[in-house]
């Protein structure tokens, strides 16, 4: 099973993080099989490769409570509904 969820980065008390598609038996650190956005707390940036994000949720991935709530402010579940709606 894939998740989409936070790999942290940055140095010590200044963390950023890249949003990641990652095996679930995998580690927080361990090798993604795609990053797919990027995420700052400190700053309020975030950056989100909208097609990867969509092609891994068609697939089943399921992102993380923190992933949830940063693609959700990003209106992607919308994207997503009407790219399943145009499909049927």
């Amino acid at each position: 099973m894939v998740k989409l969820r936070l790999k942290r980065c940055g140095r010590k008390q200044r963390a950023v993080y890249r949003i990641v598609a990652i095996d679930v038996r995998s580690r927080r650190e361990g090798r993604a099989l795609r990053k797919v956005g990027f995420y700052d707390p400190i700053r309020n940036q975030t950056y989100l490769n909208v097609p990867a994000i969509l092609y891994f949720l068609e697939k089943g991935a399921q992102p993380t409570e923190t992933v949830r709530d940063i693609l959700s402010k990003a209106e992607i579940f919308k994207e997503l509904h009407s790219n399943q709606t145009k499909s049927n």
